[in-house]
């Protein structure tokens, strides 16, 4: 019994000794393992100190950000306010303060993109470490837990590569954001750099591409969809797959709900309402021939990479109302000449023209109102108003009979219309008529509404044709023109700019100022950068000027012109060049002058088009809407002139025995009205030796 004791008590302390030991020999790796996990902490703290530290040292300042100044789209406006372009690369936005953004859409963004946006301070560690768990279960990058603050700093300073080093980088600049920042200050950062798709940067550009509207007046249905395409914007483009982002929207919607900030009644609401999408043109902008115009002459004046990157604001001269119905009638009129017509007797299958043209613009200050460079656009980019360069015909005869009237020559004067021949240098030179037909004695006047070729001629070749040549370079033809005898028929190539700007002189009484697109330009923050200043230059005699624009008149009252007829004063000239190779007319009133023309780009005859006929038409029709709200104006009435009743046969005084139907009352500049009778072969002419002039006083005026 004894020894069985014994035994047993040695067993029990033997135990606790092993025991003791066992915890002994735990306690001391313990403590080796505490030791040394503490030095490897130290090293590892040490290392990952330095690693933040190397790391810091080589990011960007977030101070930067005051004065981070991003690529913003350059805007076109029309006059009335229209959008007429948006110009940038490969960043379309435009920056907008955080007042003027929608407060449901920041709601939106903080409670899909980041919920503790206010409760954190730019690192979310419960987001990282939720982020992590399911980047472990997935075995990739799945969720990267960013809050909207390390977002900006990847957006602003980083690359967006799934890398260890450029998380640390992000929460780093994150947090240094947070304190130099406030909240309200980080989310505007935010919500005007974000990528939202097509091109789209910043919710500004966002709203109005995909909803035409400002991020002010955006909805809680839209702002869902917008909130929606975050996680992938091309890929959830309502324009791509309505689909695909109404499913988005109903998990934004969702999570506002779940958060309470929005009732479920609202959310259904907002899910079912309909979505109006912005309608974007197959044309990149709105009046795309003045648009394209207008960029060219921003690249000239500032650089091609400040017109896509700096978010001016370009106001131009543009009138959107009027621009409409030039797109209109070009269209019209392009379709109008593909169709069988009938032309003096026989039936054609065209008018064999493909192309036409409509320039119009505000002579008192040279303000470009419409332009309209040709039709389709996308597939002929060439701008008939301001780059071809065509034949003017007749439409070139105001400034002869300008320079005539120039040198006493007067409306009533009267020139033969008959066959003439020239030597030139060339040889022979015989113009002929439209008609081919002559009409003998005519006054200056008719053979201006009748646009009489020889005449014409002729008056070149009384006046020089150097004498023509300087009175058109003084109205604004910039074009070379050589002093031919030719010259009045158009035989000089000109743009539709020039012409029309040079009709402008007449409509202005003399005065011109050059032709304007671009009115005022401001920086991004409304700062002028340019404000046209327009100049006027009186170029010729105002009277001179009225007496040419009296005698224009007669061209759509009683002449060449008859089809752009409005019930209005008007004035204009037809113009029509050999072969039927260009057809215009240029007319105007004293507050627009409108230029219009047809004709083809390879310089193909069209099938007898005149500028009475189609150009003339166009004209007219244009005009009808653009004169609805301007009101009636005559022009300036001529002074110096007399009115003197003569034959037109003989162009000499009438007398009660003239043949009663080719009497014409004409009038003359004072001095150089005509002194002699019409007494050939008459009675009266036997006794004109006995009678005095002032026995017909009454019968002559």
């Amino acid at each position: 019994m004894g020894r069985v004791r014994s035994t047993s008590v040695k067993s029990i302390g033997a135990r606790h000794q092993f025991k003791k030991e066992r915890n002994r020999r735990v306690y001391s790796v313990m403590r080796r393992l505490f030791f040394w996990g503490a030095i490897l902490g130290a090293v590892l703290g040490v290392f990952v100190l330095g690693f933040v530290v190397h790391l810091s040292s080589k990011l960007p300042d977030v101070d930067g950000i005051s004065t981070f100044i991003p690529s913003e789209t350059t805007k076109i406006y029309s006059a009335d306010e229209v959008l007429l372009a948006d110009l940038h690369e490969e960043e379309n936005r435009m920056a907008v303060d955080f007042d003027h953004i929608s407060s449901v859409l920041v709601q939106t963004v903080i409670a899909v993109e980041d919920t503790n946006f206010y409760r954190h301070h730019g690192v979310d560690i419960k987001g990282i470490m939720r982020a992590l768990y399911v980047d472990i279960m997935a075995g990739a990058f799945v969720q990267g837990g960013s809050t909207l603050t390390q977002q900006l700093a990847r957006n602003l300073f980083l690359t967006r590569q799934r890398k260890l080093t450029r998380k640390v980088s992000e929460m780093i600049l994150a947090i240094q954001i947070e304190r130099r920042f406030t909240k309200t200050d980080i989310l505007e950062l935010y919500l005007n750099q974000v990528y939202w798709g097509h091109n789209c940067y910043g919710i500004e550009s966002a709203s109005r591409y995909y909803f035409g509207k400002t991020s002010q007046d955006i909805t809680l249905a839209e702002s869902a969809l917008l909130v929606g395409l975050l996680k992938g914007p091309e890929l959830y483009s309502p324009y791509r797959s309505m689909k695909r982002a109404k499913a988005r929207q109903k998990i934004v919607l969702e999570r506002m709900a779940t958060l309470g900030l929005i009732t479920h009644a609202q959310k259904k609401k907002a899910f079912e309402s309909e979505l109006l999408l912005a309608d974007h043109s197959k044309f990149r902008y709105k009046a795309p021939y003045f648009t394209s115009h207008v960029i060219k002459q921003l690249i000239e004046m500032y650089g091609e990479e400040a017109l896509y990157t700096s978010g001016m604001k370009v106001f131009t001269s543009l009138d959107y109302r009027l621009q409409k119905q030039a797109e209109v009638v070009v269209d019209k009129y392009v379709e109008y000449g593909s169709t069988p017509k009938w032309v003096r007797g026989q039936k054609v299958p065209s008018l064999n023209y493909s192309q036409a043209a409509l320039l119009a613009l505000d002579p008192r200050n040279g303000y470009v109102k419409a332009m309209q460079g040709g039709a389709e656009f996308l597939s002929h980019q060439f701008n008939r108003t301001t780059q071809a360069k065509r034949q003017p015909g007749s439409s070139f005869k105001p400034f002869v009979y300008l320079a005539a009237l120039q040198n006493n020559f007067s409306p009533g004067s009267f020139i033969e219309d008959a066959p003439v021949t020239y030597n030139t240098v060339d040889g022979p030179y015989s113009p002929r008529n439209y008609t081919q037909k002559y009409l003998g004695n005519l006054p200056m006047r008719k053979a201006l509404e009748r646009s009489v070729n020889v005449v014409a001629i002729k008056l070149n070749y009384l006046l020089g044709p150097k004498k023509v040549v300087s009175v058109a370079k003084q109205i604004g033809i910039k074009s070379p023109l050589k002093p031919i005898l030719s010259l009045p028929l158009g035989a000089n190539e000109v743009t539709m700019m020039e012409l029309v700007s040079a009709y402008g002189v007449f409509a202005n009484n003399g005065v011109r100022v050059e032709p304007v697109t671009i009115l005022k330009i401001e920086d991004r923050y409304g700062t002028p950068l340019f404000e046209h200043r327009g100049k006027e230059e009186r170029v010729f005699n105002s009277n001179l000027v009225a007496t040419l624009v009296q005698m224009m008149k007669g061209v759509i009252n009683y002449g060449t012109g008859k089809n752009a007829r409005l019930p209005r004063p008007l004035a204009g000239k037809t113009g029509t060049t050999s072969d039927y190779r260009d057809a215009w007319f240029i007319g105007f009133v004293p507050q627009l002058v409108t230029g219009t023309w047809v004709g083809n780009d390879d310089n193909s005859p069209t099938y007898k088009v005149t500028g009475g006929w189609v150009p003339a038409m166009m004209w007219r029709e244009f005009m009808k809407e653009a004169l609805v709200s301007v009101p009636q104006q005559d022009f300036r009435r001529p002074r110096g002139l007399v009115q003197r009743k003569v034959n037109w046969l003989t162009g000499k005084l009438a007398t009660e025995f003239s043949p009663k139907d080719s009497v014409t009352a004409e009038q003359y500049w004072k001095g150089f009205e005509p002194t002699e009778y019409d007494v050939a072969n008459s009675f009266w002419g036997k006794r004109k030796a006995a009678v005095s002039d002032e026995s017909f006083s009454d019968f002559f005026d």
